[in-house]
C-alpha cells in the first residue's frame, strides 16, 4: 500500500475541516485568544522576576518587593487560569469536530454499494472510523493550537530579550540554527516513521478482525499454528515502526538537552563576567535570560512532537476525507413510494457484471405475475443470487431494466423499494442484541404483542421462549448463541413481521434440520399466500409445488416450467439437476 503524501500542515485539508469547526467558531476563536494571551503571561512572569531582583532585592526595598511578587502571583493565576481554559476548550473542540465528522462518516459508509465492500477490508474501515477518526482530534487539542500558542510565546520571547540586551540574545539565538536543524531532521523522519506505524496499525486491525470473525475456519482446517505465524510476522512490523519512532525520539531529546545546557553555561559565563567588572548586564537580566531561553527551547523541542501530532492529524484528515470523497452510492433519483404494490416483475434483457468486462448475467428475460410463487434453481454460479441483489439494487446493472408493476426500479425510492421486499438469505446475520431487537430491528412502529402474534402464526414462539429471557435473550455476536436453523427461523420472522409484497428466500431452507424446515413449511405457505414469491433453494420440497421453475446456467435462463415438465425434458438441464441434487433426497 502507497504511504500517503501529505505536507506537515496541509491548507486545502484544513480548509475542510474547518467545515466542521463552523458550527463551534465561538469556541474556535476564544482558544486562539487564549493562546495569545497565554504567551504575554508566560513572558510577563520573568520580566517581573528581573525588576523583583534589580529593583527590589539589590536595593532592599522590600515592600516593593511584597508589591512586585503580589503582581507575579495574580500573573501566574491568571496564567494558569487560561491555561485550563486553553487545554480544556481546544480539546472540547476537537471531540466535538470528530464526533460530528464520525456520524457524517458512518452515514456515508452505510450509503456505498456493496461492491465496496467487497473490495475493501473491513479492518481498514473500522481503523479509519475510530482511530483515525480519533487522531484527527489532536489536530486541535494537541497539535494546532500547541504550535500557535508555542511560536506566540517564542516569538514575545524573543522581542524581549532583544530589546532588554541585543549580546546575551546573541549567545542564545546563536545554538537556536543547531535545534531549528535537529528539529527539522527530526520532524522529516518522524512523518515517514508515523506514517509506517498507520500502515502497520491498519493491518494488524485488519489481520486480527478477518481472523477472529473466521475462527471457525482457522479451527477447522487446523491453521492456528500457522496464523499465529502469520500474526507474530505482522505483529513484529508493528514493533519496528513504532521502535522507530522511539529509537527518533531517543536520538533528538538529548541533543536538545545538550544544546539547552551550552546556552545555560555560556550565559551564565558571559553573564557573570560582566556583572563582575561592572558591566551593563544586571544580575536579574541573567536570570530573566536563564528563564527566557528556556522558554524559547522548550517549546522548539516541544513543537517537533507537536508537529508529528499535527502530521499524524493530517494524515488520518486525508484518509477520511479520501472515503467522503468516494462516489460508491447507489444513485437514488427515484419519486415514487408506493404504500402498496401487486408484485408483478418484469425483467427485460438484463446484463451485469462485478467485474469490468467479466458478465455474469446475459440479457435474460423473465416475467413474474402479481402472487406467482417461481423457483429458480442452477447450478452454483449460475447467477441466482446475483439475480435477487440486482432486484433489490444492491448492486447497479449495466443494461436492460427490471420493473415492478409497470416501474422500473429505479423509479422507486431506494428506501421505497426494499421496504415492499421481504428477503431472508442463506447465512443469516444477527446482531449482538436480544431476539426482539434482532426481529424488529429497533423499528418503533412494531410492538411486542404484534411480534408475539407473528411468532405464533408461524410456530416459533414456542421455541423462543423456551430459551433464557426468551425474547431478551441475547444471541451475542453474530448470533453464534443460535444454531443455524434457529438463526434462519429469527430472520424469517423478521420478514414476516415487515409485511412484504414480494418475498424472497435465497436457499433459506439449506442449512437447517427437518423440524425448522417443517416450522419454515408451514410459515412459507402462509407469508407466500397471494403475494409474489422467489424461491431459490436446492430442497425438492420447496420448489416442487411452485408455479413455475426457471433453471439457470452460467448467467442465462435456459428452461422455464412446471417440475413434471422439466423432468420430461431429455437431458435437459433441471433433469440433470434433479438427478444430482434432488434423487437422494426424494428417495
Amino acid at each position: 500500500m502507497a504511504k500517503e503524501k501529505v505536507s506537515i500542515f496541509d491548507f486545502k485539508l484544513f480548509s475542510k475541516l474547518m467545515v466542521y469547526v463552523n458550527p463551534y467558531k465561538k469556541i474556535y476563536f476564544f482558544v486562539m485568544t487564549a493562546a495569545i494571551l497565554l504567551s504575554g503571561f508566560s513572558a510577563l512572569t520573568p520580566y517581573l522576576l528581573k525588576i523583583t531582583v534589580d529593583d527590589y532585592i539589590r536595593v532592599k526595598d522590600y515592600g516593593g518587593m511584597v508589591f512586585i511578587i503580589g503582581m507575579m502571583l495574580i500573573t501566574l493565576t491568571l496564567e494558569v487560569i487560561f491555561q485550563f481554559l486553553f487545554v480544556y476548550f481546544a480539546n472540547f473542540l476537537g471531540q466535538n469536530v470528530i464526533s460530528d465528522l464520525r456520524v457524517v462518516l458512518f452515514q456515508k459508509i452505510v450509503g456505498f454499494k456493496m461492491a465496496y465492500f467487497d473490495n475493501s477490508a473491513v479492518g481498514r474501515l473500522v481503523t479509519r472510523a475510530v482511530n483515525d477518526i480519533e487522531t484527527i482530534a489532536s489536530i486541535f487539542s494537541q497539535g494546532l493550537f500547541m504550535i500557535i500558542a508555542d511560536l506566540l510565546k517564542m516569538l514575545v520571547v524573543a522581542v524581549i530579550m532583544l530589546l532588554i540586551n541585543w549580546q546575551l540574545s546573541l549567545i542564545v539565538f546563536s545554538i537556536l540554527p543547531v535545534i531549528l536543524y535537529a528539529t527539522r531532521l527530526f520532524q522529516k523522519s518522524m512523518k515517514f516513521a508515523f506514517e509506517e506505524v498507520r500502515l502497520q496499525v491498519a493491518n494488524l486491525n485488519s489481520f486480527v478482525q478477518e481472523r477472529i470473525i473466521g475462527m471457525q475456519i482457522v479451527q477447522l482446517f487446523h491453521r492456528e499454528n500457522i496464523e499465529y505465524d502469520n500474526f507474530i510476522a505482522i505483529n513484529e512490523k508493528h514493533k519496528k515502526a513504532w521502535l522507530k519512532t522511539v529509537w527518533y525520539n531517543s536520538i533528538f531529546f538529548p541533543v536538545a538537552e545538550i544544546s539547552s545546557s551550552i546556552t545555560l553555561g555560556l550565559l551564565v559565563w558571559y553573564g557573570g563576567l560582566n556583572v563582575a567588572v561592572g558591566g551593563s548586564v544586571s544580575l536579574g537580566t541573567i536570570f530573566l535570560f536563564i528563564q527566557m531561553s528556556q522558554m524559547l527551547f522548550r517549546p522548539l523541542r516541544q513543537i517537533a512532537d507537536k508537529f508529528n501530532t499535527l502530521q499524524m492529524g493530517m494524515v488520518a484528515a486525508d484518509r477520511i476525507f479520501k472515503i467522503l470523497g468516494t462516489e460508491s452510492q447507489i444513485v437514488d433519483k427515484g419519486y415514487w413510494q408506493p404504500e402498496h404494490i401487486k408484485g408483478k416483475i418484469l425483467i427485460n434483457n438484463l446484463s451485469f457484471s462485478y467485474l469490468h468486462g467479466e458478465e455474469v448475467i446475459h440479457r435474460i428475460d423473465l416475467e413474474i405475475q402479481p402472487g406467482e410463487k417461481i423457483a429458480i434453481v442452477g447450478a452454483t454460479g449460475s447467477g441466482k443470487s446475483t439475480l435477487i441483489n440486482l432486484l433489490s439494487r444492491l448492486y447497479e446493472f449495466e443494461e436492460g431494466e427490471i420493473f415492478i408493476d409497470n416501474h422500473s426500479i429505479k423509479d422507486f425510492t431506494i428506501r421505497s423499494l426494499r421496504q415492499h421486499l421481504g428477503i431472508v438469505l442463506q447465512d443469516v446475520f444477527l446482531f449482538a442484541d436480544t431476539i426482539y431487537n434482532n426481529i424488529t430491528l429497533h423499528n418503533p412502529n412494531v410492538t411486542r404483542e404484534m411480534v408475539f402474534k407473528a411468532a405464533k402464526k408461524i410456530g416459533v414462539h414456542e421455541f423462543i421462549e423456551s430459551l433464557p429471557g426468551g425474547y431478551d435473550y441475547n444471541v451475542k455476536e453474530r448470533g453464534v448463541m443460535l444454531s443455524s436453523g434457529q438463526r434462519q427461523l429469527i430472520a424469517f420472522l423478521r420478514v414476516y413481521i415487515s409485511n412484504p409484497s414480494i418475498l424472497i428466500l435465497d436457499e433459506a431452507t439449506s442449512s437447517i434440520d427437518s423440524h425448522s424446515e417443517e416450522l419454515i413449511k408451514n410459515a412459507t405457505n402462509k407469508i407466500t399466500c397471494n403475494k409474489t414469491s422467489i424461491l431459490i433453494a436446492h430442497r425438492l420440497s420447496t420448489i416442487k409445488n411452485a408455479d413455475r421453475i426457471v433453471v439457470m446456467d452460467a448467467g442465462n435462463i435456459v428452461e422455464v416450467g412446471k417440475h413434471k415438465e422439466l423432468l420430461k425434458i431429455k437431458d435437459g438441464f433441471y433433469a440433470q439437476l434433479y438427478k444430482i441434487d434432488f434423487l437422494e433426497e426424494a428417495i
